[in-house]
């Protein structure tokens, strides 16, 4: 039986880990790591940073009769989620940052912790499988609950992070996970979810960044395919590719924000199918068995946390990136998202969607 560190948000799926865990015979700690703070310019904190989770999981801990610590991780969060987020939009890219806070907080700096402090692995409550094969690898599985499915934001894991980790609850559907801590008692089990950014828990991330960096808020020209100035927008940051809504533009035919040209500091826009790409560059590629399947390979490419993976064609480039080619056309894909590859239901590894040449 190992001594395991269990990451609790103080929601039910992170209650049920430490449950099902302990019961499994482990040595079991719960930990909140405190990412966010109630900000003095009106930032507010939402579920899932917010004391209210330290507090909920204490709860669960006492409930079980096992240690609970909370490790603070403000700092790291900053540098390395927030930071990371106003540099990406600032610089033409839609940030992921739950993507960013599971490779740099949960997965680096905790499991680095846990290490220090003599646990023999992390466990949380995402919803994802590891797999060991018959060579002793391990692999990475979407979750039984498809609709729940968290894999997207993890495949930045190696064999070594594989081998330190645990997801408890990747078997079970959200609904049986519910009903099993409610089976349990556990005062989780019917607390609300939080679907927000966790530091921009009202949803709107151009608050954030007229507080943090006004000074790129920088007004410019918006031109259409042809290159010819149709508007003014009120700072790239505002925008993202896809986008509709807010443009200024009048009536006419709906034209959708196409790419970003921080070079020019211009916002192209076009009509909707002009967002269609098949072709696309990924960059700094991270592999779950430590190395790419194939130097060319066949997969399926999902390019959003809740997009449809779509069959592509992935090829390794001179420079060590790689251009996916896809079967048919996806809608919006956007520069700074994970582009992550799966063999069926098993993750292979994924990178981030690089901006493409803009004329």
């Amino acid at each position: 039986m190992a001594n395991v560190l269990v990451a609790m948000s103080g929601g039910v799926d992170s209650s049920l880990a430490a449950a099902l865990l302990q019961e499994a015979g482990h040595q079991v700690t719960g930990v909140t790591m405190h990412l966010w703070d109630d900000d003095e310019q009106g930032l507010r904190e939402s579920l899932c940073c917010a004391a209210e989770a330290a507090t909920s999981a204490r709860r669960v801990c006492a409930l079980l009769g096992i240690p609970f610590y909370v490790f603070n991780y403000q700092r790291e969060f900053r540098r390395h989620v927030i930071e990371y987020f106003i540099r990406a939009y600032t610089h033409g890219l839609t940030p992921n940052p739950c993507v960013e806070c599971n490779r740099m907080i949960k997965f680096r700096a905790l499991l680095d912790r846990a290490r220090v402090l003599g646990f023999d692995a992390v466990a949380t409550g995402h919803y994802a499988r590891i797999v060991r094969d018959d060579r002793g690898r391990y692999q990475l599985w979407r979750a039984v609950d498809t609709e729940k499915d968290q894999s997207y934001m993890l495949h930045m894991l190696g064999q070594a992070d594989l081998a330190r980790l645990l997801f408890p609850i990747g078997e079970y559907t959200k609904q049986q996970v519910r009903e099993m801590a409610a089976a349990r008692c556990l005062p989780s089990a019917n607390r609300e979810e939080s679907q927000d950014i966790c530091f921009v828990p009202d949803g709107d991330y151009r608050n954030l960044l007229r507080i943090e960096a006004p000074e790129s808020l920088i007004p410019g020209p918006i031109v259409d395919l042809e290159g010819r100035e149709i508007g003014r927008h009120r700072g790239l940051p505002l925008y993202t590719v896809g986008q509709r809504r807010g443009l200024g533009l009048g009536g006419g035919e709906p034209r959708y924000v196409v790419a970003i040209d921080p070079a020019r500091n211009a916002l192209i826009v076009g009509p909707v199918e002009a967002l269609n790409r098949e072709r696309f560059i990924v960059t700094d590629a991270k592999w779950v068995d430590d190395a790419p399947p194939a130097e060319t390979f066949h997969c399926q490419v999902q390019v959003r946390a809740h997009a449809e993976p779509l069959p592509a064609r992935v090829s390794a480039q001179p420079d060590g990136r790689w251009l996916v080619e896809l079967e048919r056309p996806q809608r919006a894909v956007s520069p700074g998202q994970a582009a992550v590859f799966y063999d069926g239901a098993r993750l292979l590894g994924g990178g981030w969607i690089a901006r493409p040449e803009v004329g």
